[in-house]
């Protein structure tokens, strides 16, 4: 039998001591917010401008560019 074969029939016995079942950080039970028998509620989105259309992106930045050309001229004049 070569080494490969070998190796695969040892067993490991990693973690099998009565210590290794302790977490080490306390666990929290999770909290169910809809009532047993029923579906979870639909998720939220959070807003991202990787979402957002081309169309848009390109409107909030020509707003900001707009707005960085006003400090600028408003910085020149004073």
């Amino acid at each position: 039998m070569d080494d490969y074969g070998a190796a695969q029939q040892e067993m490991l016995y990693c973690n099998t001591s009565r210590e290794a079942r302790i977490m080490p950080t306390p666990l929290h039970p999770q909290h169910h917010r809809h009532p047993a028998g029923q579906g979870h509620p639909p998720a939220t989105i959070a807003p991202s401008i990787l979402r957002m259309s081309v169309v848009e992106r390109l409107a909030i930045a020509a707003v900001l560019i707009a707005v960085l050309w006003g400090i600028v001229l408003w910085a020149m004049k004073a």
